[in-house]
């Protein structure tokens, strides 16, 4: 034989036949007839309690009972449908005792309970305007604290138990008593919580098919069952008066309850939560009133549904406007992490998270209190495996290697939009740091009992403190709602921004086959007249131009491509002085070109931490542009000066305000504008695009404005460097 630590576990609970226990509680008899109205089975004390004799294959007209219990026998045969009918019931008196008399089908047998009541009529019927009162005050509260609270004192004033506590099941199925009405000599059980074990699968099972059940007398005697031996186990699992597992018993001792009754609630088919009855005495509560309690049950899981189901209409809703407004933002966009930037708090909010990351193609951002290394290792470690979305709930969820990085942060929720580009979105939870109160310590032990070695309950319900750590609130349904709802609409905005990429990608080749066509045939030719012997200074500078015009049309297809392949712009920023730079470059537009006028003003030297190279490719691209776009014969002014921290470079142009639609997309590649201005026919759409890119790697910022009569675009980039992530730097 295995060892007793081996053999009993919590197996053993959750496989008792909770259902057929083949005996009933003695303050009530039981007949039971088979489709035919014939007798099958009936309890031990039927004899005597209903002054009949019960005899296998008795027709239920020849047992002598009242014309009251005849007829509700065959109201509920009438009802039968594939073997069942709900129960209906009546009341009777034998004698000098009263009963409720309860019938229902199940299986294709009717079963009929006669339970004895100890209150008269007239006390019993005035519980009906009590609980009349009870619902309407119930239907009034507009929260579910408040619900609660208002249910168990409510339950309490009808039924007369001792204690009246309103549980609410966690998604562990363990339960916290969330309400509780009570005499003042016991002890409270607010807020303590009791682990699942305490309600075993098929306890469950019972508590949804059947939502009330009550003990009289936790000390009663069992009264066994008789009939045929060759029928299966007569099923109890709507009978009124059906025993209960001497586990259970022995656990209502153990917490000195004498009586009890447990109603449920349930939502949508979930055992959501329960009303739990305790007396310190035995106490029989008459089956109207406890039907009364049943209602009012049903009416607090109505409520309760309502009030949840606003609440995730609510979120709900503020999710889908606020994906509408992010959906928008993206198309106006080129930089989806730069766009999400701005939403981060609020997709926070609508998720209920602590943190929020966002990458795609190297950039990454961070909203919350989380290390931006860690946020780099958690999306490396995310990339390589998981569904489009996927969640963690605890510590011991994560891939192996990270775990001892994470610290609290334990909860995630990642919405995978591009995942070759490792774009994702990914929610964090803290961990859940809290002092669970226990009601008792939640082990129960192998004994040596009245039913030999078995696993027993716990003896103690003192308060026991534990510390859960490594977990985190698991994400609920309107999260995960929520967040499929997002990476929908994220999803489909990049895959249009792509699919638009794609095919301006193909543009730029084109164009590029066109445009390098006519330097190549410039130099081409300069060659050949450079064979025949000529040496013409005019043949060099024509030669010299080609190759610098074709070199800008390669650098700028190779930043492009340095961008959206996520790699970053190359750069390496220094302490500069802008000043020596900005001057240099000033001058040699000026002396590259004639016509144009430059009109510089450096008030003091500006020193910051910067790429100079890139910046100067920068002030080029806006310099260019103010002489192909400005009046001509203009003044084109630069200006440079240090302010709030920052090196700002501002070029102005006289000339017309730039169309609004126009200005939206201004700082998109491939722009179709570029190539229809006969002043500037070398261009291809990616300078300004390159630039702002440059400038916001740089952690600054390029901006365009109107003041009339000059056009003014305006470049601010932090002395002190750029941000320590360098999303762009690489």
């Amino acid at each position: 034989m295995a060892p007793a630590s081996e053999e009993f576990t919590l197996s053993n609970c959750a496989d008792e036949p909770i259902h057929l226990p083949g005996s009933i509680q003695p303050h009530g008899a039981l007949l039971a007839f088979d489709a035919g109205l014939c007798l099958i089975a009936w309890s031990a004390n039927a004899a005597s309690m209903l002054g009949c004799t019960p005899a296998l294959g008795t027709s239920y007209r020849a047992l002598g009972l009242l014309p009251e219990a005849l007829e509700l026998i065959e109201l509920v045969q009438s009802d039968m449908q594939a073997g069942a009918a709900p129960p209906a019931a009546c009341e009777i008196v034998i004698g000098e005792a009263a009963f409720d008399c309860v019938a229902h089908a199940h299986q294709g047998r009717l079963l009929v309970e006669f339970e004895r009541r100890a209150l008269p009529s007239d006390a019993v019927a005035s519980f009906a305007m009590k609980a009349h009162a009870a619902i309407d005050r119930l239907k009034r509260q507009q929260s579910t604290e408040a619900l609660l609270n208002m249910a168990v004192q409510q339950v309490r004033q009808l039924t007369g138990f001792d204690r009246v506590m309103a549980y609410r099941f966690r998604h562990d199925d363990s339960g916290d008593v969330v309400a509780e009405a009570r005499a003042d000599n016991i002890e409270p059980y607010l807020d303590r919580r009791y682990p699942a074990s305490d309600i075993p699968a098929q306890a469950r099972r019972l508590y949804l098919i059947n939502t009330l059940r009550i003990i009289s007398d936790v000390a009663y005697q069992p009264v066994a069952l008789h009939g045929r031996d060759g029928d299966a186990p007569l099923d109890l699992s709507y009978s009124v008066l059906r025993s209960v597992s001497p586990i259970h018993v022995e656990y209502l001792r153990n917490m000195g309850v004498q009586a009890s009754m447990s109603v449920s609630i349930v939502i949508n088919g979930r055992l959501w939560g329960m009303l739990a009855c305790h007396h310190m005495a035995p106490l029989q509560v008459p089956y109207s009133i406890r039907m009364a309690a049943d209602v009012l049950a049903q009416v607090v899981a109505s409520n309760v549904q309502s009030l949840e189901a606003r609440s995730q209409a609510a979120r709900i809703e503020n999710a889908a406007e606020l994906g509408s407004r992010i959906l928008e933002s993206i198309s106006q966009e080129d930089s989806v992490v730069a766009t999400l930037d701005a939403y981060t708090a609020s997709v926070c909010q609508v998720l209920g998270a602590d943190a929020l990351i966002v990458s795609q193609m190297g950039e990454l951002i961070v909203h919350g209190a989380l290390d931006q290394g860690l946020a780099a290792e958690i999306v490396h470690t995310l990339a390589d495996g998981g569904d489009l979305l996927f969640q963690y709930s605890e510590l011991a969820d994560w891939p192996e290697p990270i775990r001892a990085r994470l610290g609290n942060w334990v909860g995630m929720l990642a919405m995978k939009f591009d995942p070759p580009a490792q774009g994702m979105v990914v929610a964090m939870r803290l961990e859940q740091l809290e002092v669970v109160r226990w009601a008792g310590k939640p082990d129960k032990v192998i004994a040596h009992g009245p039913l030999g070695p078995r696993l027993t309950p716990r003896g103690s319900f003192d308060e026991w403190r534990e510390t859960v750590r490594g977990k985190a609130e698991p994400w609920d349904p309107t999260a995960l709602a929520i967040a499929t709802q997002l990476l929908a609409r994220i999803t489909s905005s990049v895959a249009a921004r792509n699919a638009d990429i794609e095919r301006a990608r193909g543009e730029l080749m084109a164009m590029l086959g066109h445009d390098l066509r006519d330097p190549l045939n410039v130099i081409n030719m300069a060659g050949a007249l450079i064979e025949r012997g000529s040496s013409s200074h005019a043949i060099g500078r024509r030669i010299q131009s080609s190759s610098n015009r074709m070199q800008r049309l390669i650098g700028h297809v190779l930043d492009m491509s340095r961008i959206n392949g996520g790699i970053g712009l190359g750069m390496a920023p220094v302490p500069t002085e802008l000043g020596a730079i900005v001057t240099e470059l000033v001058e040699e537009h000026g002396a590259a070109h004639p016509g144009a006028s430059f009109q510089l003003d450096i008030a003091a030297p500006v020193t910051a931490v910067v790429d100079a190279d890139r910046i100067v490719q920068v002030l080029a691209n806006l310099l260019s542009n103010a002489r192909h776009h400005g009046e001509l014969g203009q003044e084109i002014g630069v200006r440079l000066y240090a302010a709030a921290g920052d090196a700002v470079i501002e070029v102005r142009n006289i000339g017309a305000p730039i169309e609004a639609k126009v200005a939206d997309k201004l700082f998109d590649p491939f722009k179709h504008t570029s190539r229809n201005n006969p002043r500037n026919r070398n261009g291809v759409g990616l300078g300004l695009y390159i630039a702002r890119q440059i400038v916001v790697g740089h952690g600054g910022s390029l901006a365009y404005e109107y003041v009339a009569p000059a056009i003014i675009f305006t470049v601010r980039v932090p002395l002190a460097g750029p941000p320590a992530d360098g999303r762009l730097l690489r």
